[in-house]
């Protein structure tokens, strides 16, 4: 019994230095999430604005744009994967890599091909593992995210879409089908995707993140039919030098911002969720120290009680020994 009682304590002290981990980083968790919902918030108003400025050109203006424009046969589709650079956050990660596979599966039907875009280590380790090709990995900032990597990301989206754009272009014979053909012939241009989709965890509230999938390339500018109210009317612009080199200039910013502010609603969900499963990590170790406080208990009191009866025993045995000498 001596040497269960010392194992059961063991574990005990074992179990409580878990606990002392997992509810410090249940507090980390937790004081950084008001800041990344902050800087998600900080972040909508130029979002907000930024789409704003592009719909009133879409809408105002007859340039055909290659972020703009919808294929006619789309073959290849991109998806960037957001995923986490460290684990001990729950479901977190294989929620939003479901959402993938169920994404792949559904454009692959479509007789799509698939090229994928993953951002963290967590995405990068399970496609790997799987020997997945992946075209182009960013790591290193999940849960900090920066402008720069997301402009570093969308320049590589925007230049796999307008590589795939100009392929269209070069296939349909359109006038810079010539220019194209140059830069096939060079070999200085991927093949290009003609799709851009994300799928990344939307940040609903402290205990509700949701995998989301959106179609990020090409833009879809949806014309309303019914006549807007009075203050959802855009004002009137006039595009210097020409609503083509806006259009230049705005789109990619468009596309940088939506990619940073999933970025960011990521990083969010992220740690809401690594705070909710350091959290029932520390409930577990409670649990599980009362648990083993209580076998303790119950081994040392049967040790005691053994002990006794053999001093009870031995007692008894002596009496009845003097007793027959007598």
């Amino acid at each position: 019994m001596a040497v269960s009682l010392r194992e059961y304590r063991a574990r005990i002290r074992s179990v409580e230095s878990t606990k002392k981990i997992t509810r410090a980083m249940e507090l980390i968790a937790a004081s950084r999430i008001i800041k990344a919902q902050q800087r998600a918030q900080a972040a909508a108003p130029y979002a907000r604005e930024l789409t704003r400025a592009v719909s009133a050109v879409a809408s105002y203006s007859n340039v055909d744009h290659p972020l703009t424009t919808e294929p006619e046969d789309a073959k290849r589709a991109a998806i960037l994967i957001v995923t986490s650079d460290r684990g001990l956050a729950g479901a977190y990660s294989s929620s939003v890599l479901k959402e993938a596979e169920r994404l792949t599966e559904k454009l692959r039907s479509e007789g799509k091909e698939v090229s994928v875009y993953v951002s963290g280590r967590k995405g990068v380790a399970y496609l790997n593992f799987r020997r997945r090709t992946i075209t182009e990995s960013w790591t290193g900032h999940s849960d900090q995210p920066t402008y720069d990597v997301a402009q570093e990301i969308g320049q590589a989206l925007i230049s796999s879409f307008i590589a795939g754009s100009d392929d269209t272009a070069a296939a349909d014979g359109s006038p810079d089908s010539d220019r194209a053909g140059d830069r096939d012939r060079a070999g200085d241009r991927d093949e290009g995707v003609h799709e851009v989709h994300v799928v990344y965890t939307r940040f609903r509230s402290m205990l509700t993140q949701e995998p989301t999938a959106i179609r990020l390339l090409p833009l879809e500018v949806v014309e309303g039919t019914e006549t807007p109210e009075a203050e959802d009317l855009l004002p009137l612009y006039e595009f210097e030098p020409s609503a083509a080199e806006v259009l230049d200039a705005l789109l990619p910013r468009y596309v940088e911002s939506r990619i940073y502010f999933a970025l960011l609603q990521a990083a969010a969900s992220e740690l809401a969720a690594r705070q909710r499963a350091m959290k029932s990590a520390t409930d577990n170790a409670t649990e599980l120290i009362k648990k083993y406080t209580r076998i303790a208990n119950q081994a040392r009191q049967a040790g005691i009680t053994q002990e006794i009866s053999e001093i009870v025993g031995g007692v008894n045995a002596l009496a009845d020994a003097n007793a027959g000498r007598d």
